[in-house]
């Protein structure tokens, strides 16, 4: 089905409940759905056709996740533009999808003329409020589309390949890319998500990272559940523990870093957190000890998954079951996995050779299944890359037990080589992590004469005066051993973070690989 077929049937099951709550507006289910018709019959009154790539800029509100359900409704394809990026990399992406309309939040009122200068594709561009220079005002727009009839574009199955989002792989190594997500992506991605997450009475969904992240599809996923979803502009720990105890909010998704700091200040300042039935932790690896602490802190609801926007975001589950049984066992190694392949989905592990290795053994990890994108937009060769041999190539290294376990080590372009061996900066940072004096750390490979490079880590402390990098050494040597434990260590107030939140290890390698002709030796 599409996705607006989705959103339909939260419709039907609730059409008078809440479906937004931010601080300034509360939107109920036939409010939006109003809404995204009357978005959908304002593009085709300006010639929209179907399958035009819609741009949507604007922070964690409301409106923009309408105008979301609106170009979906109108058979658009979605690319999303991350309000915290740099304006040239959200120019830059709707470039390369060819953006043809653009809503924007008045935030951005003074980067129009650049906008419309760097994207020679678009057709128009909408305020999502009052008019401002350049854009016309969301009440006008509205307006010359009343009457405008909008098709009916879907086919007896569904429109399974119709595309119905350009997702942008972030570009931490360079420029982002677009990988096109069809309505059959999108479906799978919905179906799973009922099938593994838990299901309660009264779903509230709590969003705090940015709504062009997971945390969006997310939203968007529990409106076809008739739940109610609340919008904070980003992500606060103390804002967050208020929000679960004053909504009651059932399931939310945090990446590993503001999990750590809802860690602590749960810890420093306890709130009710009875009413989760899901705290998912994923976006990147997780510390096993702070996964198992999490569920003394905020009971038997943390969760992880693993996916990509090549093959969203649940190609495994690791359920809150499965965490509380491992921690009740003491099970460090199914803390350390990120669960088992999802239903609609097959995961393998994959040698250089292309060959699919035994339980145990480590290497690239390979999918299938109905998650994975068709590839990505405009780049045929990156495209069957991606996809050579049959499978999908993850880029994520790691290993599969004899229960089907997922362990990831780390992304391949992570690799710190060492003296002739392979580090893995995540097995790293979990063992560090384990020390309780350590809040936040990242591993990073820096260059070194003798080594070509050595291992790196940079330590955010949980008490701002510690800075004791001997017994940081010390405890990962005898975790790690010699090889793979830090040479250095670097202790700093915050640690820089991706437009989505991840660990920005570009920008902790730039300081030292600057003026090198490549970022390795």
């Amino acid at each position: 089905m599409r996705v607006i077929d989705y959103f339909d049937k939260g419709v039907a099951l609730a059409p008078e409940h809440p479906l937004l709550v931010t601080d300034e507006v509360t939107v109920g289910y036939a409010e939006a759905s109003a809404h995204s018709w009357a978005v959908a019959a304002g593009l085709y009154a300006q010639g929209f056709a179907l399958g035009d790539t819609v741009g949507v800029l604007a922070p964690n509100e409301a409106s923009g996740f309408l105008a979301m359900l609106g170009v979906w409704r109108a058979g658009g394809v979605w690319a999303p533009l991350n309000h915290l990026n740099a304006l040239s990399a959200n120019t830059d992406f709707m470039a390369d999808v060819g953006c043809r309309w653009l809503f924007v939040h008045e935030r951005f009122a003074a980067d129009v003329d650049a906008i419309r200068a760097a994207v020679p594709t678009l057709a128009a561009v909408i305020s999502l409020g009052d008019a401002f220079p350049g854009a016309e005002s969301l009440a006008a727009f509205l307006a010359a589309g009343m009457g405008t009839a909008v098709p009916d574009w879907s086919d007896p199955f569904g429109a399974p390949d119709a595309r119905c989002v350009a997702w942008p792989t972030g570009g931490t190594t360079g420029r982002s890319k677009a990988v096109t997500w069809t309505n059959q992506v999108w479906a799978t991605l919905n179906e799973l998500t009922t099938r593994h997450w838990p299901t309660v009475d009264a779903p509230v969904n709590l969003m705090v990272a940015p709504i062009t992240h997971a945390a969006g599809v997310m939203g968007v996923i529990f409106g076809s559940l008739g739940a109610t979803v609340v919008i904070r502009p980003g992500f606060d720990a103390n804002d967050v523990l208020d929000q679960i105890e004053r909504h009651r909010v059932t399931h939310m998704f945090l990446p590993p870093t503001a999990y750590y700091a809802l860690l602590a200040a749960q810890q420093e300042r306890p709130r009710d957190m009875s009413s989760l039935a899901m705290l998912l932790i994923a976006a990147a690896p997780v510390s096993p000890d702070k996964l198992g602490q999490g569920v003394a802190v905020f009971g038997p609801c943390i969760a992880q998954c693993w996916g990509q926007g090549e093959s969203p975001f649940l190609l495994t589950y690791l359920s809150p079951e499965e965490v509380a049984a491992a921690v009740a066992a003491g099970d460090r190694d199914r803390l350390a996995s990120c669960g088992r392949a999802t239903f609609s989905v097959q995961v393998a592990v994959m040698d250089d050779d292309g060959e699919l290795l035994a339980p145990g053994r480590r290497g690239e990890l390979v999918a299938r299944g109905r998650l994975v994108a068709p590839g990505y937009l405009g780049l045929p060769a990156e495209t069957a890359e991606m996809h050579a041999g049959g499978w999908h190539h993850t880029g994520d290294v790691g290993q599969i037990d004899a229960d089907g376990y997922v362990a990831i080590v780390d992304r391949k372009k992570d690799m710190v080589i060492s003296g002739g061996f392979n580090v893995y900066p995540a097995e790293v940072e979990a063992a560090i992590l384990a020390l309780d004096d350590v809040r936040e750390c990242a591993v990073i490979g820096v260059p070194d004469e003798k080594w070509g490079e050595v291992v790196m880590a940079v330590i955010v402390p949980t008490d701002a005066t510690w800075a004791d990098d001997g017994h940081v050494i010390a405890h990962a040597k005898a975790a790690l051993g010699s090889v793979k434990a830090p040479k250095q260590v670097r202790f700093v107030a915050e640690i820089p973070r991706t437009a989505v939140g991840k660990t920005d290890k570009k920008a902790l390698r730039a300081e030292y690989w600057s003026g090198l002709q490549r970022a390795v030796n």
